[in-house]
């Protein structure tokens, strides 16, 4: 079996090792614009040593926000910035990595040091959308229902938010179908009870993440991979299961899918959820096993052993961190020393680098 610091290929893009950066929310943005907090957060996690670095998710319309801070994708004018992070990110051997989103019911919410809520449109928020008129939750906004044709047009959104990601030189995209945001909320028959085509049967709640996974799969590179995020279970009965995430899994790789990263939760406020570390890790392993695919593990895995033993054991294809990231920035090039492995340093901080590390060369 690989271990954490052994190469892995997706299509023509080559990880050097196995250790990605979550894509974590930063709430950061104006206009859904990138800013340099953006350019200095990233960038501090490739001179880390990330493989792969991801963005916080994109919000391929205004109206799929989670809050007004939220990055956006919407528009010609995002990519310059977005540009300038993965210029950086490749001058460091990083991978750049952008997560594409729909906030859904959960749109229009402040950011968390603001508490929860409803952003209200005086306050600049707007009215969200979703599969059906029912909130998150007591408190949140109440979305209108989509309509036929509006879905479509999200499926058109996501498309062209994958070709602006070609033109702002990103190397993997993913689609964000996880933690109740608007793809999930159509596969979780807890809160999609539409009884159109895109409700109510395993078929049609799946549609539109088929539907968006097959347009962004023809809009982005054919030699270029493309990940999505799902949340492999509700945590709550009759909700969305692994035995369903199993059977998209083998559906997504059919489509040309290249990684499942399995989270989990986040439809419904009422889920009990089992946290521990690597609580979300089996998940991962049965949909590798089961779906044929490749996976990411993510979710409270903070230590170089932890994560090589995942890799070892043939549980998941690459570790996702996202907390312990924020902690510690030069997690990789830690986790190899950790495991004495060779592994550069930016040769501007080779002075303080473990004795024989190989100086990464500033471009």
């Amino acid at each position: 079996m690989p271990t954490l610091f052994d190469p892995i290929d997706f299509r023509s893009l080559t990880l050097p090792h196995r250790l990605v950066v979550s894509p974590m929310c930063q709430y950061s943005c104006v206009d859904g614009l990138a800013t340099d907090w953006h350019l200095v957060h990233l960038g501090s996690r490739a001179a880390g040593g990330a493989a792969l670095v991801f963005t916080e998710a994109a919000a391929v319309t205004a109206e799929g926000r989670i809050s007004p801070q939220d990055l956006g994708f919407w528009s010609d004018e995002q990519v310059a910035p977005l540009r300038r992070i993965t210029d950086f990110l490749h001058s460091q051997g990083s991978a750049a990595g952008i997560q594409l989103a729909h906030a859904g019911r959960k749109a229009s919410t402040p950011a968390p040091w603001f508490g929860e809520g409803t952003v209200t449109p005086p306050d600049g928020g707007w009215e969200p959308v979703a599969p059906t008129a029912e909130p998150f939750a007591d408190g949140y906004p109440v979305p209108r229902a989509l309509t036929v044709p509006e879905i479509n047009g999200v499926v058109r959104a996501f498309e062209a938010a994958a070709g602006r990601a070609a033109e702002a030189g990103f190397d993997v995209v993913e689609i964000h179908a996880a933690h109740g945001y608007l793809l999930h909320e159509f596969l979780s028959p807890l809160v999609n009870t539409r009884t159109d085509e895109y409700g109510g049967s395993f078929d049609n709640r799946v549609r539109l993440t088929l539907d968006v996974a097959d347009a962004v799969r023809r809009a982005w590179p054919d030699s270029l991979p493309v990940f999505v995020r799902i949340s492999a279970t509700d945590w709550a009965e009759y909700g969305w299961d692994l035995d369903q995430s199993v059977e998209l899994a083998r559906r997504l790789r059919a489509i040309g899918i290249d990684l499942i990263d399995c989270s989990s939760g986040g439809a419904v406020r009422s889920a009990k959820i089992a946290v521990a570390p690597g609580y979300q890790v089996p998940f991962a392993e049965r949909i590798r096993r089961e779906g044929g695919i490749a996976t990411g593990a993510v979710g409270m895995i903070t230590s170089a052993a932890q994560a090589d033993e995942i890799i070892r054991t043939g549980q998941a294809d690459v570790v996702l961190l996202a907390r312990q990231m924020l902690r510690d920035p030069y997690f990789a090039a830690h986790a190899a020393q950790e495991l004495g492995v060779a592994f550069p340093w930016p040769i501007q901080y080779a002075r303080a680098a473990p004795p024989k590390s190989p100086a990464r060369a500033a471009r």
